[in-house]
């Protein structure tokens, strides 16, 4: 999460949604923010005390997060904004993320055979393998369903996307840029058989439903 008072934008940070490159380019508007100096001391602060004081809100934090924290006329003020992705483009990115940054987690099993481990509801510690088994759309919502964000962007209209948004908070966009971008893998429908695509079709029958993505 990204949050600048000085430019009234905050920014709900969605793994493997191209979000480290939004909010890279992003955080540099955040220099000149009244607030910055303050956030800094405090995101230190908290790092030195093991995180055990709960002044700094997680990269990828739910909005719901800053709901509750912030007064209400601050969370109000603030145009506030996501990307989401197809989800079973997805599983295959957060896939060769894991092969590449946590292959213990991955071990010798291909996507196949991950996906049904990952998506197995009778697996231990379903949600310690990486934020990518969540629900993108309970990053966006209350606790009642109701989405709390201004704008949806999408992974697949990034560049145009991105220019609405800058244009929204009112700054000239900058270059977007270009953060751990994949180079190691075709496009995701080649992963998938009818049964591991009708999987994640069920598991994510929500973000499907609210973004209207399908497997095409």
């Amino acid at each position: 999460m990204l949050i600048c008072h000085r430019h009234k934008f905050l920014f709900v940070h969605i793994a493997k949604t191209a979000g480290t490159s939004v909010r890279s380019t992003l955080n540099r508007l955040r220099w000149r923010d009244p607030y910055f100096i303050p956030q800094f001391i405090c995101s230190r602060i908290s790092g030195w005390t093991g995180h055990r004081i709960a002044c700094k809100i997680p990269r990828h934090a739910k909005v719901i997060a800053a709901y509750e924290m912030l007064p209400r006329e601050v969370f109000d003020g603030l145009f506030k904004f996501a990307f989401v992705r197809n989800p079973w483009d997805l599983q295959v990115s957060s896939y060769h993320h894991l092969k590449r940054e946590r292959p213990h987690l991955v071990g010798d099993r291909d996507f196949e055979a991950f996906l049904r481990y990952k998506l197995d509801p009778a697996r231990p510690y379903q949600f310690h393998l990486d934020t990518s088994i969540s629900l993108q759309s309970d990053y966006l919502v209350d606790l009642h369903g109701k989405v709390l964000v201004d704008f949806i962007g999408r992974f697949e209209t990034l560049s145009d996307d991105f220019i609405t948004i800058c244009e929204r908070i009112g700054v000239k966009p900058p270059t977007l840029e270009h953060k751990r971008q994949a180079k190691d893998r075709g496009g995701y429908q080649k992963y998938y058989t009818p049964e591991t695509a009708a999987l994640v079709a069920q598991h994510f029958a929500a973000d499907i439903a609210m973004f209207g993505y399908t497997f095409d």
